[in-house]
């Protein structure tokens, strides 16, 4: 675990598959993709910070602080393995019915990430 409280910029990419092509012959539209999982990650993750969720002391010192950012409390310690499980998880969970998620990875810097 890092000692002191900091930040990365992260990049996921989700793989999704499907039994059948729709009339197009795609998988899933991109922009659905894009609508339904990057609405979420706008609306939980991005801009904001990411902690876990049994980290009082991280937590309190946030919601201390005056102009607190967006938290959003992971249920692991926030790595981008645990990171890129919880994403495949909830995207699937959003995707339900459409598509299977099969693979999540998540670039953390440009030489490494995490694949789940």
């Amino acid at each position: 675990m890092c000692q002191h409280l900091h930040g990365h910029n992260y990049v996921a990419f989700i793989t999704a598959e499907a039994r059948n092509l729709d009339t197009l012959g795609r998988v899933i539209d991109f922009g659905v993709l894009k609508q339904v999982v990057g609405a979420w990650v706008d609306a939980a993750w991005d801009h904001g910070m990411i902690l876990w969720k049994d980290d009082t002391e991280a937590i309190a010192a946030v919601e201390s602080l005056p102009n607190q950012p967006k938290l959003f409390l992971l249920p692991e310690n926030p790595t981008a393995e645990n990171m890129a499980a919880f994403l495949k998880q909830k995207a699937q969970f959003l995707l339900s019915g459409r598509v299977e998620v099969t693979k999540v990875v998540l670039w953390e810097t440009e030489n490494c990430y995490a694949e789940v």
